[in-house]
């Protein structure tokens, strides 16, 4: 069982970060290999919407970050994508992650017609998390949703989601055991049968 685990943050070891790692350690501990990966790390261009992925199959407007990270998605067992919460939604590294997996759609000649993900059928499975500084769950606005539709549309059920408000400063999440350990536990079950 191989877990990605992909952070949005385009701050390095804040909030997100850490429950990311404690959702990895989560999975380890449950027998998984992991892996995590910071978008912020890598140069991802956003999509343009030129649609030769339809045609090749694969991004070629750009060669950048995605190409590094096209492999790791493809032969993930599970993929847990998490986001702070950004003016009610994602931010832009995670934005430009889930754009660019478009060439995992499979589309029909006829404009609008149907389309798959590729993955559907195979099993991949999907975790989404986000945190947000107010405490009202209204105010983490789309940032759930706007990681669980994309991985579903793309045939990767999402299995669990992990909201959380109330953390802002760096280093607040790693103060809250409670929440650490449902994370972990969050991870621990996403990996089990």
């Amino acid at each position: 069982m191989k877990v990605l685990g992909i952070s949005g943050s385009p701050r390095a070891g804040g909030n997100t970060d850490t429950l990311l790692n404690a959702l990895l350690e989560g999975a380890a501990s449950a027998g998984a290999t992991t892996e995590a990966v910071h978008l912020r790390d890598y140069a991802i261009a956003p999509c343009t919407g030129c649609e030769r992925c339809r045609r090749d199959l694969t991004c070629t407007r750009f060669f950048d970050g995605m190409h590094l990270l096209y492999p790791k998605v493809e032969t993930a067992d599970r993929l847990i994508l998490g986001s702070p919460t950004y003016n009610y939604n994602i931010t832009p590294e995670m934005k430009a992650f889930i754009d660019r997996l478009y060439p995992y759609y499979r589309f029909t000649a006829e404009r609008p017609g149907p389309y798959s993900g590729i993955f559907a059928g195979q099993g991949k499975t999907a975790l989404v998390f986000s945190i947000a500084e107010q405490k009202d769950p209204v105010e983490r606005g789309f940032a759930i949703p706007a990681m669980q539709r994309p991985m579903g549309a793309l045939g990767i059920a999402v299995t669990d989601i992990l909201p959380a408000e109330g953390y802002f400063a760096k280093g607040e999440v790693a103060a809250d055991p409670d929440l650490l350990e449902k994370a972990r536990e969050a991870g621990r079950r996403f990996v089990l049968p």
